[in-house]
């Protein structure tokens, strides 16, 4: 059985991730992840504040959130291979093993579509789940609190829509 950290040690962690985000010592601005991508699109395409509106208003907050993200790829990894111990490759979840088919090519489709849908939407909202959720939740700011509640509404009821098969284990 892989090891697992107490839930109040992720919450002292969680604490001072906010602690530093929020506060003057950190960043000073709420937690997101969908600006790092947007800001990398800027970089790699060569775009500038100067032509588009919308990559003055991304400019704003940084690459600090790009950062943040390549920390928390290796964090985790980290964590996954020293400290857990839980690390492998896997194509194909074994949710999705179950309950859609086996096919490399379509698992990294269906991907390709939800990744897609989910940074439209969080441009669309001006501000990704991980924003609304995270920071706004942190906060309880009453758009946050919903947002979570919508969210977890729409993820049970898509993942039971999409996941629909049942499979009955002896």
């Amino acid at each position: 059985m892989p090891k697992q950290i107490p839930w109040w040690v992720g919450g002292i962690f969680m604490s001072l991730l906010f602690y530093f985000s929020f506060s003057s010592f950190g960043a000073n601005r709420p937690i997101g992840a969908s600006t790092g991508m947007a800001y990398l699109s800027t970089i790699l395409f060569g775009l500038d504040s100067q032509n588009h509106i919308y990559v003055e208003e991304i400019e704003k907050s940084g690459a600090w959130e790009g950062v943040m993200l390549i920390g928390v790829f290796f964090g985790g990894l980290f964590m996954s291979i020293f400290v857990t111990k839980t690390f492998h490759i896997s194509y194909i979840p074994t949710l999705w093993k179950e309950r859609k088919n086996k096919s490399i090519k379509s698992r990294m489709i269906w991907s390709f579509i939800a990744g897609f849908l989910l940074v439209f939407g969080a441009r669309l909202a001006c501000g990704c789940n991980a924003g609304h959720i995270l920071s706004g939740g942190s906060q309880l700011a009453i758009s946050g609190i919903i947002f979570v509640i919508v969210a977890l509404g729409t993820g049970v009821i898509t993942g039971r829509f999409f996941y629909k098969k049942k499979v009955c284990k002896k």
